[in-house]
């Protein structure tokens, strides 16, 4: 990604693909959500790796060519939200790891929320290392009436220092009946796997001014391109009474500090299909061999009982 200028990929043309969803819900799982990929150059093995989460915890599946997956086993329970990284030969694979499910489901009558950032690692994506934890909570703006979440963990090495940024603090949508991250903060280490210091302040934070961030923040992903920094953010907001995410364009010199640049993936319908009306939710940005991929997963209604996601790709081509 250090190779393409804001510029190309700011008018690349993407395109939904037309085979979307390419990963859709299992039976077992309303959702299956938050993918995280790997392309063929930063593997072990040439494949394309895709992490995601269900119902059920963070699964891995494999691709010969970023579009056909197959599932190949669940990696951690009591997780969500993944994000996998290739670091030296290791794979470290962060993700938001909850109370068991039983706790879990107290939440929807009154019980208090609790996650925190957790790690597995491999050297292979088969066998992976007991979960360990790597960042809890510290800040105040971490908890709320709801409890305390630690989401959407998204790593970036930036001169040496690892930052790692995450969502946290809980904000209520109510057609959905579940909640949604509140803020965006980082923390920082020398180290992968340990000694992270959560910034004092968030990044950002909801704002009733803003059209795209008016109820929370969801989350954000970060690149270092060749001249600046992006950030590809799902913020919750409500429009006409109902609440809906998408996904923006940020721009920023310093990976802290973040301007508004314009609407990147919005919900639409597609064609006779409305698997991602609503909701447009997390995402990972790719690059291999001349192509863009922003692999997504969305969402058809709010109601949490209705309520389907699945996972998508939008695409476009571009020159270096």
């Amino acid at each position: 990604m250090q190779n393409i200028t804001f510029e190309k990929l700011n008018n690349a043309e993407f395109t939904l693909f037309e085979g979307n969803p390419i990963i859709k819900n299992p039976p077992s799982s309303f959702v299956i959500a938050d993918p995280s990929v790997l392309t063929p150059d930063v593997s072990h093995d040439g494949k394309w790796h895709l992490f995601c989460h269900t119902f059920f915890g963070v699964h891995h599946y494999e691709s010969n060519d970023g579009i056909n997956f197959e599932k190949k086993q669940k990696i951690a329970k009591r997780a969500m939200r993944p994000n996998i990284n290739y670091i030296d030969g290791k794979y470290y694979l962060f993700y938001e790891r909850t109370r068991p499910p039983v706790i879990n489901a107290l939440t929807l009558i009154g019980f208090k929320w609790k996650s925190e950032i957790y790690c597995v690692e491999s050297s292979d994506l088969k066998s992976w290392s007991e979960p360990y934890l790597v960042l809890g909570n510290t800040r105040d703006f971490e908890n709320d009436e709801h409890g305390s979440a630690l989401s959407n963990p998204f790593l970036l090495n930036i001169d040496g220092v690892n930052r790692l940024y995450y969502s946290c603090g809980q904000t209520f949508i109510k057609d959905c009946g579940f909640c949604e991250p509140r803020h965006i903060n980082f923390a920082e280490s020398k180290e992968i796997s340990k000694g992270y210091t959560a910034r004092t302040a968030p990044i950002i934070s909801p704002d009733k001014n803003i059209p795209w961030l008016n109820l929370c923040s969801g989350c954000l992903k970060v690149y270092k391109l060749k001249d600046c920094y992006i950030g590809l953010q799902n913020g919750i907001f409500e429009k006409n009474g109902k609440s809906h995410s998408a996904i923006v364009l940020l721009k920023s010199d310093d990976g802290i500090h973040f301007d508004f640049v314009k609407s990147f993936l919005t919900p639409q319908k597609c064609g006779k299909s409305n698997w991602m009306a609503q909701y447009v939710y997390a995402c990972c940005l790719t690059y291999h061999e001349g192509k863009l991929r922003l692999y997504f997963n969305a969402r058809n209604v709010a109601n949490n009982l209705t309520g389907r996601e699945s996972i998508g790709v939008y695409e476009a081509k571009i020159n270096l």
